[in-house]
């Protein structure tokens, strides 16, 4: 049996075939393209496989193994927000000499990324309608959608916890956005001076809605930066449609208690 060796274990002949630029040339600013929207990829694929993991440790209680997931999570967002700045080394020139390469093709097809924010809480189910019924894409979107989100965790976490969270949130429809609640509101501050790791939790939990909220933020900027207020790729509307999704916490309830602790 052969020896596994580095290049054979991460299957490099096979991840760095996968660059195919479509520009004549090809253009020198497609391969930075394609690579940084695949290693995108590869990021919400592990965010999906951290997320998930958190949902099982707090469902086992494992506070600590929790607060280590999300902050793994953060880790790793921070670094996808980081990845604009190299997106943004790309002149709009640049990116206009293959644009026209892309077609139908456009960021808002990420299904990873459209299953990132079902797992948080922020559903759309407009966003379904993007996926072919049927095509496995959409199969992966359609049960995100309909199975119960990171809060709906935390939820019965505080639940475990002695804290008396309404049935009503704990039997809530897991394909509705999550409202403020004043109920939730006053659990969340009693449970924030009872004990300090499930404060520390609900930070945690605050860090991922706003590093969610930076990277929207930073996409947008390098998007008006790249092409303005033209169309975007795949017949979005752009910076415009993107906008649209800035300010939109996912835990309200956690922005909602600031003042009252």
């Amino acid at each position: 049996m052969a020896a596994t060796t580095y290049a054979k274990y991460l299957r490099l002949g096979e991840l760095l075939s996968l660059q195919s630029p479509l520009s004549e040339g090809p253009e020198h600013d497609e391969t930075l393209f394609i690579v940084i929207h695949q290693v995108y990829e590869l990021w919400f694929k592990e965010l999906l496989h951290e997320i998930d993991y958190l949902v099982t440790v707090l469902d086992r209680g494992e506070v600590a193994r929790a607060l280590h997931t999300l902050k793994r999570v953060l880790t790793i967002l921070k670094v996808v927000v980081a990845q604009v700045d190299v997106l943004e080394t790309m002149t709009p020139l640049e990116f206009l000499s293959f644009r026209h390469r892309l077609d139908t093709a456009s960021g808002l097809q990420s299904y990873q990324f459209r299953e990132l924010e079902f797992v948080i809480g922020a559903k759309n189910p407009k966003v379904l309608e993007r996926y072919v019924a049927g095509s496995p894409e959409r199969e992966k979107l359609d049960a995100r959608f309909k199975a119960p989100t990171l809060w709906d965790a935390f939820l019965r976490y505080l639940q475990r916890e002695g804290h008396a969270v309404p049935e009503s949130q704990l039997a809530r429809d897991p394909t509705e956005l999550v409202t403020p609640n004043a109920e939730i509101q006053a659990i969340l501050v009693e449970a924030y001076r009872a004990k300090a790791v499930t404060g520390e939790l609900c930070e945690r939990l605050v860090d991922l809605d706003e590093g969610l909220q930076e990277w929207r933020y930073r996409h947008v900027k390098m998007v008006e930066r790249t092409i303005g207020s033209q169309m975007g790729t795949g017949g979005s509307s752009g910076a415009g449609y993107l906008l649209a999704t800035l300010n939109r916490p996912v835990f309200p309830d956690l922005w909602a208690i600031r003042s009252k602790l």
